[in-house]
């Protein structure tokens, strides 16, 4: 999935626009837009849409929607939040019967068109806005290309309460933009749904790893591998007062990517490791390390004897505040917390603005650094972004993270870049916890077991489905 910033699309519309009748283009995302509605609605005859309509080509969008919905024998009223509105659209909607209204109708309708504001708003509504938002916060909400009052190229809201719409669907046009992918806004987003207009578009701003993505990417082994042609990966993690850090950190590295995992540390952790993993040997030469979760005290002295190797070195939970800078190859996976003691900027701003975060600290400290969320970010200092859409709420339980960070060490040490490594393991072990999840409860041991299975589906062609944004 491609998501590009509003002026790479304006950029592409403008392109495409040259030769065509005028509002050819509107008319293409128009009707898009009221066949995702018919959809939603399940009928038209008799169902009462209210399009909440703005000054721009957003609102235009809705009216020219409103007038095919209206054609169908939907009943469509229009609140005019400006002085202005698109003047062909209303036009469209009137000669087709919808009407336009002054506030809420009578009858209340069975879905809202929030049209207000497109890709060029920043985050916030006006007045009027906000006061039409609250008149219908009982009533489902289609959104335009973008719920209004959130940035189309960093996903930011001001983050008050009804300051931006809160779609159940977004209908989005020619490319998925940064906020459909990037938390706060696309928690707002709802389901997406795009619209294809033909547009030639450039390298995206951001993207989101799909099946076949992952499929593609993935390490295999060929007809004449063995352990170590296939990597090996050594954990250095865990200690006597956290030694399940270790163990599971270890249950990631061991998921089956690599050929060969080690581990380096605690006595007493090694015995929990080779009673619960035997395969598990000990120290020697590693394609890839995993240092941090659970050290403590020592891990300054674990993290030193790791970046010493000069391999790929996933860096996490109490190593991250002894993170080398100008270290191309290592990986980064603070969550918000930790990525603000890094930072020195408080959490709730890092919280607020997740994407503009993780890429300062990608740039500041030279690396690939993966911020832990919801939707987990993986940022190149180069700029490129992957967002993680895979997962589950359930997911959010003591020792994921460790596993995440075997995971990414063993894909590591199996070749894969450290950019690569790391969006691909975020993927994985997403899709994993939702296996394992199966809609409940999961624990952090269940979600490494679960990803073979994954890549075994992968690898089988079936694919895996991402869990709803």
């Amino acid at each position: 999935m491609r998501a590009h910033t509003a002026d790479q699309v304006r950029e592409a519309e403008s392109g495409l626009l040259d030769g065509l009748p005028q509002d050819a283009l509107m008319q293409r995302a128009a009707h898009g837009l009221a066949y995702a509605i018919l959809d939603l609605l399940g009928s038209a005859y008799g169902r009462r849409v209210l399009l909440l309509v703005g000054s721009g080509d957003n609102g235009g969008d809705a009216l020219h929607a409103g007038a095919v919905l209206a054609r169908r024998g939907v009943q469509v009223s229009a609140w005019l939040l400006s002085e202005r509105a698109h003047e062909r659209g209303l036009a469209a909607l009137q000669r087709a019967g919808g009407r336009v209204v002054t506030g809420m109708p009578d009858l209340a309708p069975d879905l809202v068109v929030d049209g207000i504001v497109g890709i060029g708003g920043r985050p916030g509504l006006k007045p009027a806005a906000r006061e039409a938002i609250a008149a219908v916060a009982d009533v489902p909400i289609v959104s335009v290309d973008l719920p209004s009052g959130v940035d189309a190229d960093t996903g930011e809201t001001t983050g008050l309460p009804g300051d931006h719409v809160a779609a159940l669907l977004t209908v989005t046009f020619g490319t998925h933009k940064v906020a459909h992918l990037v938390d706060p806004a696309a928690t707002a987003c709802g389901s997406v749904h795009l619209v294809d207009l033909g547009l030639d578009l450039p390298e995206p701003a951001a993207e989101a790893l799909q099946p076949a993505d992952v499929a593609a990417l993935l390490p295999r082994p060929d007809l004449h591998a063995q352990k170590y042609t296939r990597g090996v990966v050594g954990v250095r993690a865990g200690s006597t007062a956290y030694p399940g850090a270790g163990l599971l950190s270890v249950a990631g590295a061991a998921c089956g990517l690599a050929g060969m995992v080690r581990y380096v540390g605690d006595r007493s952790v090694l015995e929990l490791v080779h009673t619960q993993h035997p395969e598990v040997v000990g120290e020697g030469r590693v394609q890839a390390w995993v240092v941090g979760s659970g050290s403590g005290d020592g891990v300054t002295e674990t993290l030193a004897a790791a970046l010493d190797d000069d391999v790929p070195t996933v860096v996490d939970a109490d190593a991250l505040q002894h993170a080398p800078h100008g270290r191309v190859d290592t990986i980064l996976t603070p969550h918000a917390g930790e990525l603000s003691r890094m930072l020195d900027v408080e959490r709730a701003v890092i919280e607020a603005h997740p994407l503009i975060h993780a890429r300062r600290a990608a740039e500041q400290y030279g690396a690939v650094v993966l911020l832990k969320g919801r939707r987990t970010l993986i940022a190149h200092p180069d700029g490129r972004v992957r967002v993680t859409t895979t997962g589950t709420p359930w997911l959010a339980t003591a020792g994921a993270g460790d596993v995440l960070g075997g995971v990414i060490g063993a894909l590591a040490a199996a070749g894969l870049t450290p950019y690569g490594a790391a969006s691909l393991g975020s993927w994985l072990h997403g899709a994993a916890a939702t296996l394992a999840s199966q809609e409940g409860p999961v624990v952090a041991g269940d979600v490494a077991r679960a990803v073979p299975r994954v890549v075994g589906a992968l690898l089988a062609g079936a694919g895996m489905e991402e869990s709803s944004p």
